[in-house]
C-alpha cells in the first residue's frame, strides 16, 4: 500500500496523532461544522474499506484519511486553536502524483483513522489533522462523518459526531480508512490503550457486541411477562369453574362461589324480590302489580349462565380484582301474561278529558271542573316492569309507569262564563212563545228550557251553548200542537185477508229548529221575554215511502185461541187491543210487557185467575197469557227469532203442549226479534161467542219459510198428587193433570222447493198439576167437602213463579 508523506502541521495545530487545544465536548445534535456537501452523482458509493493489518497501519504522524464528502467540499474552512474557522483560508487540492488511485471513500461507511498520541481511557473525538498541500494552500476543513449512524448502540461510550477537525497535511486519496468500532480508543498503531496481549492489548480484535436479547432493555420486559403470565395462570387454575370473583347481580354478591352455591343465593336473596307484589303508581293512580300472575319470574340458570363465564382477557382478569363485575339478573315471563296486568292497570289509569262544562239539577246549573285526559303507555309501562323486577329493587319502592296525557279544550273559566252571560239569566223566567196574529200563545217554562241547553266544547278552546229542538219538542209535549194542525203517519190497513198502506199526512206547527234558534237568543236578556212563532210544515214521523219499503205485503202466519166469556175473556180483549197495529221492524226486538206498559184497573184490567204457587189463585190482568200462548205461536209460525218464552208451570189442555207462553207483568216476559229484511205488522182479532170467543194474532210482512211443527211423545209422565184444603173462602178446587216432558221441533222448508233449510227443538219440562179438593172448616163440615169446579180458564204466573 503506498505511504504518503506527512507535512508538517501547520502552525497552532495539534501535532499528528495529538488533539488540538480546543477539544471541548459539542453536542450530538449540533452535526458537523460548516457545510456538508453530498458526494458527487459521478463517484459511486464503495463498500466499507477492511481492517489493514497493523504493520500497514501508517506511522504517527501520517494523514488520516479523509471521508469522501470533506474532500468533495468546494471550499475549505480553516480551524484555528481558539477553534473558530478562518473563512479567508485558500482552498488547495491535495498531491496525489505518485500515488495508486484509490477507491472512493464511502461516506456511510468510512470513518476518520486516529493517528498516533497517547492512550487514554477517555471516549474518543475524532479529529481529522490535514497537512498542508503541496503549494503551500491549506486543505479544506470537514467533518468526519459518524459512520455508526446505522448500527445498534452498544455499551461502549458513544463518539461525538461533532468533534473539531483540524486542518494538515494533504489527505492521500488511496489511503485506506480505518473502522472505529466502539470501546475503547485505539491508536494508529492498532493499540486499544493497554499494554500486553489479550483483550484490549496490542494487535486485540474489537470487543464483540451482545445479542440483542441479553441487553438490559430487552430482559427487564421479558422477565416482567414471564411474572404476569405465571399469575395470569395461577390466576385461570385456581378460579376453576366458580363464578368469577366480585360479581354482582342485582345487589347479590356471587363472586367466587360455585354454581351450586351461586343458585342458592340467587332462589333465596334475589328469587324472592323478583316475585313479591310491587307497587306501581301511573299519575296518582297507586295500585299493586303481581308478577306471579303477570307470569314473570327470576331464571336463574339462564342468569348464571350469563354470570359464570370465565373472562380470558388478562386485563379484564386484573380489572375484577379492583372493581365489581354487575350483571344483569334474566327475567323471564309470558307477554301475554303482562300484557293482561297492563291493561288490568290501565282500567284504573286511562280516562278520556274532561273538558269544563255545565250540569244541570232540574233548574239549578254549576259547573264541572276540567279534568285532563290520560293514558297508560303500555309498551312503556311493560318495560318499566321488566327492568324494574330485573334490578332487583325493593318491592316497595313504586315503579313509576308512563302516562300520555291529553290536555282539555275548555278550562273552568270559560264555563263560569257561559254560566254567567247565557244560563243563569235564561232560566231565571219562562219564556212566551206567540202566534203572528196574538191570538195563541205557549210559555215555556225554565224546566223545559233547562231540559233543551246542550253544551259543546270547541277546539278554540270555547264553551258553545245551544237549544235542542228535539229535546224542547219532547220537554213541551203537546203544547205546541195549538199552532197549526198535527201530522198523521202512515198506517197499514187490513181488509179481506190483505193489507194496504194508508199514506201519510204531513202537518203544520212550530218550526221546532227556528224556534230553538230564537229562545237561545233570548236567553241572556231580562224577563219578561216573547218570541213569535214561525209555522211550518210539519212532516211524518213514519212517510208513505218510508211505509211501502218495509215490504209488508203479504201474511205471513196467523194463530187463533179460543176463551170462555169470563173475567179472562175481558183481560185478553183488553190486551189484544192494545197490541192491535204494533210495528216491528227489521232488527228490532218485541217485548209484551214494556209494550203494554202497566196492566193494572186504570187500564181496563180485571181480576181473574192466575197460577201462584203451583196453585190457582185470583190476580188483576189473570188471562193473558191465553194471548202470549197465541202470539208465540205466530211467532214460531212466522220463522222469527224466539229470543225468550216460559211455558206454564203445569200443562192447560186449550194450549198445544210444548208450544205456549206465561206472562206476568215486571217479572215473565215474551221477547222475540224481527230477523228479517221486512217489517212485521201485527194485527188482533177478537173473535166474541156465546160460549166465550177466540183471539186470533196475524203477522204481515214478507214470508221466507213454510214453518211446520213436529210434536213429540209425551214421556216421564208424572200422576198427580191429591191434596185436601180447608176453604177458607179462597180455596179454588183443581181437577189435576199428569205432569211430562215433550220435545216440539220447527222445521224450516224453503218456499219454492218445499225443501228443509233447518230446524230447531223446543224441550219442556210439566209439572204435574194436584187434584185440589175443598174442604169445610171442622166447625162447618167435619166430614169434610167434596171437590168442586170446573178446569181453570186462564192463568198468569205469580210474582215468583214455580215450576
Amino acid at each position: 500500500m503506498p505511504q504518503h508523506p506527512a507535512p508538517s502541521p501547520a502552525p497552532g495545530t495539534a501535532a499528528p496523532g495529538g488533539f488540538s487545544d480546543d477539544t471541548r465536548p459539542v453536542p450530538r445534535d449540533r452535526g458537523p461544522v460548516g457545510p456538508a456537501t453530498p458526494p458527487p452523482p459521478a463517484v459511486p458509493t464503495a463498500r466499507p474499506a477492511e481492517q489493514p493489518a497493523p504493520e500497514d497501519l501508517p506511522p504517527a504522524g501520517a494523514a488520516t484519511a479523509v471521508p469522501a464528502d470533506a474532500r468533495t467540499e468546494a471550499a475549505a474552512t480553516e480551524v484555528t486553536e481558539d477553534g473558530t474557522a478562518d473563512d479567508d483560508a485558500p482552498a488547495a487540492a491535495p498531491d496525489t502524483a505518485g500515488t495508486d488511485a484509490a477507491p472512493a471513500p464511502d461516506p456511510a461507511h468510512d470513518t476518520v483513522v486516529l493517528t498516533g498520541g497517547p492512550a487514554t481511557d477517555a471516549p474518543a473525538t475524532r479529529t481529522t489533522e490535514a497537512t498542508p498541500p503541496a503549494t503551500g494552500t491549506s486543505a479544506p476543513a470537514t467533518t468526519a462523518p459518524d459512520t455508526d449512524a446505522s448500527a445498534p448502540d452498544t455499551d461502549a461510550p458513544d463518539t461525538d459526531a461533532s468533534d473539531t477537525v483540524s486542518l494538515g497535511a494533504p489527505v492521500p486519496a488511496a489511503a485506506p480508512a480505518e473502522t472505529v468500532t466502539d470501546g475503547p480508543p485505539r491508536t494508529a498503531g492498532g493499540s486499544t490503550g493497554t499494554d500486553g496481549p489479550g483483550p484490549g492489548g496490542p494487535g486485540s480484535a474489537p470487543a464483540p457486541r451482545r445479542p440483542w436479547w441479553r441487553r438490559p432493555a430487552a430482559l427487564v420486559p421479558a422477565g416482567l411477562l414471564a411474572v404476569l403470565g405465571l399469575g395470569y395462570g395461577v390466576d385461570l387454575l385456581v378460579a376453576g369453574d366458580d363464578v368469577p370473583r366480585n360479581t354482582v347481580v342485582a345487589g347479590v354478591d356471587i363472586g367466587g362461589l360455585s354454581r351450586a352455591s351461586a343458585a342458592t343465593e340467587l332462589e333465596e336473596r334475589l328469587a324472592p324480590r323478583v316475585a313479591a307484589d310491587h307497587v306501581v303508581v301511573a299519575d296518582d293512580v297507586e295500585t299493586t302489580l303481581s308478577p306471579a300472575t303477570a307470569g314473570i319470574a327470576l331464571d336463574v340458570d339462564a342468569t348464571l349462565d350469563a354470570a359464570d363465564d370465565q373472562p380470558l382477557n388478562p386485563w379484564t382478569r386484573l380489572v375484577s380484582v379492583f372493581s365489581e363485575r354487575e350483571v344483569a339478573p334474566v327475567i323471564t315471563g309470558e307477554d301475554t301474561a303482562l300484557a293482561a296486568q297492563v291493561d288490568t292497570i290501565a282500567t284504573q289509569v286511562d280516562r278520556p278529558p274532561v273538558d269544563a262544562t255545565i250540569t244541570l239539577e232540574g233548574t239549578t246549573p254549576s259547573v264541572v271542573e276540567p279534568a285532563d285526559g290520560r293514558t297508560l303507555d303500555r309498551e312503556g309501562a311493560a318495560d318499566a316492569i321488566s327492568t324494574a323486577l330485573a334490578s332487583g329493587g325493593d318491592p316497595q319502592t313504586p315503579i313509576e309507569l308512563p302516562v300520555d296525557v291529553e290536555p282539555v279544550r275548555v278550562g273552568s273559566e270559560e264555563a263560569q262564563r257561559v254560566l254567567d252571560e247565557t244560563v243563569t239569566p235564561g232560566l231565571a223566567a219562562p219564556v212566551t212563545v206567540s202566534s203572528q196574529d196574538g191570538a195563541v200563545s205557549v210559555e215555556i217554562p225554565a224546566q223545559a228550557i233547562a231540559a233543551s241547553l246542550t253544551f259543546t266544547p270547541e277546539d278554540s278552546g270555547e264553551l258553545t251553548v245551544a237549544v235542542d229542538p228535539a229535546a224542547l219538542q219532547t220537554a213541551m209535549g203537546e203544547e205546541f200542537a195549538a199552532f197549526g194542525t198535527p201530522a198523521e203517519d202512515a198506517r197499514f190497513e187490513v181488509s179481506g185477508g190483505s193489507v194496504r198502506v194508508v199514506p201519510s199526512v204531513d202537518g203544520t206547527g212550530v218550526d221546532p229548529a227556528a224556534l230553538a234558534g230564537q229562545l237561545l237568543a233570548v236567553l241572556p236578556d231580562p224577563a219578561p221575554r216573547t218570541v213569535t212563532a214561525e209555522l211550518g210544515p210539519v212532516p211524518a214521523e213514519l212517510t208513505t215511502q218510508e211505509a211501502e219499503a218495509l215490504g209488508i205485503r203479504e201474511e205471513v202466519s196467523s194463530f187463533t185461541t179460543t176463551t170462555g166469556n169470563n173475567a179472562s175473556g175481558t183481560n185478553i180483549r183488553v190486551v189484544a187491543g192494545e197490541v192491535d197495529g204494533a210495528l216491528v221492524l227489521p232488527g228490532e226486538t218485541f217485548s209484551l210487557n214494556e209494550y203494554t206498559g202497566p196492566r193494572g184497573t186504570a187500564q181496563g184490567y180485571v181480576p181473574a185467575n192466575v197460577i201462584s204457587g203451583g196453585e190457582l189463585s185470583t190476580a188483576v190482568g189473570g188471562g193473558i197469557s191465553q194471548f202470549a200462548t197465541t202470539m208465540f205461536n205466530a211467532v214460531f209460525f212466522a220463522g222469527l227469532e224466539d229470543v225468550y218464552h216460559k211455558p206454564h208451570s203445569f200443562y192447560i189442555s186449550r194450549y198445544p203442549a210444548g208450544r205456549e207462553a206465561t206472562v206476568y207483568e215486571g217479572q215473565i216476559d215474551l221477547q222475540w226479534r224481527n230477523d228479517t229484511d221486512t217489517g212485521i205488522y201485527v194485527d188482533t182479532q177478537w173473535t166474541p161467542a156465546s160460549s166465550g170467543g177466540s183471539i186470533t194474532v196475524t203477522f204481515y210482512g214478507t214470508k221466507r219459510y213454510e214453518v211446520e211443527a213436529i210434536e213429540g211423545a209425551r214421556r216421564n209422565v208424572r200422576t198427580p198428587a191429591v191434596q185436601e184444603k180447608v176453604d177458607d173462602g179462597d180455596c179454588i178446587p183443581q181437577g189435576g193433570a199428569p205432569g211430562f216432558d215433550i220435545t216440539v221441533t220447527r222445521v224450516f222448508r224453503d218456499l219454492q222447493s218445499g225443501a228443509e233449510v233447518r230446524r230447531e227443538t223446543f224441550e219442556t219440562t210439566y209439572a204435574a198439576e194436584a187434584v185440589i179438593r175443598c174442604v169445610a172448616p171442622p166447625a162447618e163440615n167435619e166430614s169434610g167437602g167434596e171437590p168442586g169446579g170446573d178446569e181453570p180458564d186462564a192463568d198468569t204466573p205469580p210474582a215468583e213463579p214455580t215450576a
